[in-house]
């Protein structure tokens, strides 16, 4: 998240939904969710923003939050955390979810 790319800070900062997905490479459950999130981006597009965050990449922001298992969602609005569920999460749990605090 250097070389000129946004911060997380100034990435979780926006009006829009930012649903968050702290996820390892190796983590068998963090693969189901690609095709999950991506199905819910698709389909709603730009009420939206989601981004990947590798818990080993990024070990400082993953503490920050207080990650203790992946895959971790997290959705957060104007910065503030409004929701946050561990594990493979249903593409409907999460549409409904990020449909109620758009």
């Amino acid at each position: 998240m250097q070389n000129g790319n946004p911060s997380f800070q100034e990435l979780i900062h926006s009006e829009q939904p930012v649903l968050v997905d702290f996820f390892a490479t190796w983590c068998g459950p963090c693969k189901m969710m690609s095709p999950i999130l991506q199905d819910v981006k698709k389909e709603l597009q730009d009420q939206v923003k989601i981004i990947k965050v590798d818990v080993d990449v990024n070990p400082q922001v993953a503490s920050a939050y207080q990650i203790q298992g992946v895959p971790t969602l997290i959705l957060f609005k104007k910065g503030q955390a409004i929701w946050r569920k561990s594990g493979v999460v249903p593409a409907a749990q999460i549409k409904q979810v990020i449909q109620t605090y758009s």
